[in-house]
Formats: structure tokens, sequence, C-alpha cells
């Protein structure tokens, strides 16, 4: 009997310790909830924090806008300008990120500020020039937009066809004028053929009747002579030193072409000026 009551009294003890033990783990994990409870509010506080609301800024002056913009860690950039009959000149008259759009500081903000009501008269510069019709706009206090080439065979090269806004437009929203000019004439190529071997009086004629000039025609230097098998054997010799070779004859129309430039097969334009060294 006095054993059966030793075993109980040590059955209690480890239900206590495991108690505990439950206690401890409980414990633990309230408090590693706790903690992530707490980074989470902190993190959420760290971004929001940053967070700062975008302010109207239409219809102000740029100074005043950009000491608004400063004061809540934000950046403002005037991208543009445009005509605008509602706000006044100077003023800002719309901007992007819209107004109550929330950002993080150092955000950039773009803004529009408006010329006022259009005062400037478009000019027509249809028929003119590139550069005459590019000085008329700049000197209206104007800028050319953008300038696009179009290829018209009945009209002549560098001529203005089109433009926008038109003459005299009204309700002009930017002070630019985008213009649509002839592009030159490309040139006209051709593979330079081979004339190796023909006759100069021939290659002439050829070159001339295809649009090409005829350049500078020179006498190739004779041949250096073969060697004298003869004088080695001590025979006579079969030909002359080379201080007694004859002078190279003036090029005549039968004169053979030995070289050429431009070489054949190269690409070359119309009226490109071809050399030749004859013999």
């Amino acid at each position: 009997m006095g054993s059966g009551e030793e075993y109980n009294f040590c059955d209690g003890g480890d239900a206590g310790e495991m108690k505990a033990a439950i206690r401890f783990v409980l414990l633990a994990l309230v408090l590693i909830v706790v903690a992530m409870l707490s980074a989470l509010t902190a993190m959420r506080l760290a971004i929001h924090g940053q967070e700062v609301t975008v302010p109207p800024l239409v219809g102000m002056a740029p100074a005043d806008a950009e000491r608004t913009t400063a004061a809540l860690g934000l950046q403002m950039t005037i991208e543009r300008q445009y005509y605008s009959p509602q706000i006044a000149e100077g003023k800002i008259m719309s901007q992007l990120p819209l107004p109550g759009t929330k950002v993080r500081r150092g955000w950039q903000v773009r803004v529009a500020q408006s010329l006022g009501p259009t005062r400037v008269e478009i000019p027509d510069v249809t028929g003119q020039s590139e550069h005459a019709a590019e000085l008329n706009i700049r000197r209206r206090g104007l800028d050319v937009a953008s300038m696009a080439e179009v290829d018209d065979a009945g009209i002549p090269a560098d001529q203005v066809l089109a433009q926008s806004p038109m003459a005299n437009a009204v309700q002009v929203v930017a002070p630019k004028i985008s213009l649509l000019v002839t592009a030159a004439p490309q040139a006209q190529t051709f593979v330079m053929p081979s004339f190796l071997g023909d006759l100069l009086g021939s290659a002439s004629k050829t070159l001339q009747d295809a649009g090409f000039r005829l350049g500078n025609v020179s006498v190739a230097p004779p041949a250096p002579p073969a060697p004298d098998t003869a004088s080695q054997a001590g025979g006579v010799p079969s030909t002359l030193p080379a201080a007694a070779q004859p002078a190279p004859a003036e090029p005549s129309p039968a004169s053979v072409i030995v070289t050429q430039w431009p070489s054949p097969g190269m690409k070359v334009a119309a009226g490109t000026v071809v050399s030749f060294e004859v013999r």
C-alpha cells in the first residue's frame, strides 16, 4: 500500500511539469504573435509615413507650386506649354499625378504651363523651302514640332507641301507647327561594268552614253623584259637593255584598257568619273 502512495506522488509531479511546459509554450507563442504584429504595424507606419497627398496646382504660379510641392517632399517639372483661353498666361494648367493621389516622397509631379489665349498668327509656309519656312516660323515666336519627308517626282525637292496647324488657324493648342517637305530624289546607282581588254575608244563612248564621265587616262609602264636565255648561254642578246626600251606611246582610241577605277562590280552613281590605264 505504501508503494502505491509513492507512485501517485510521482504521477502528480509529472503532470505539474507538463502543465508548466504547456504554459511556457503558449506564452512563447503569444510573444511571437505580438512581435509579428508589432513588426507589421511598424512596417505599415514606415511605409505610410513616407506617403503624401499630391496637392492641387492648377491655377498657381510655377514658383508657388514649386514651394508647395517642395514642402511635401515632392519635385515639380514643367514639361510643356500650351495655349489656353481659360488659364491665365504663366499659370499651371494641368498636372500629373492628379490632386489627391497618394505618392511617395521624392515623387516627380509633371505640369503644363499656360501661354494664355492664342495671340500669334499661324503663317502660311506651304511652297517655301524648309529653311525659309523654319525662319518664318521662328520669327513669330513659334517652333517646328516635327518635319516629315515625302518623295514626289512632280514637285521640286526641299519644298513644304503641307503644315499643321494650317495658316490662320484658330484655337491652336501648342506653339508648334509640323511640316511635310518633299525629299531630295535618291541618286540612281549602277554596278560598274568591266572594261578590261576593251579599246579605249569604244569604252569612252559607252561611258558617255550611260551618263558617266571619262577621267584620267594614263599609259601603263612597259612590262619588264623576259630573262635573256641566249645571253646566259653566251649568245647574242635577244632584247635591248632596259635603258634602250622605247618610251610608252600616248593613249589612243586603239589603246587597250588594262586597269580601271572604279573597279568592276562597284556601285556607282550616274556622272561618276571613270579613269583608265591603257597599253
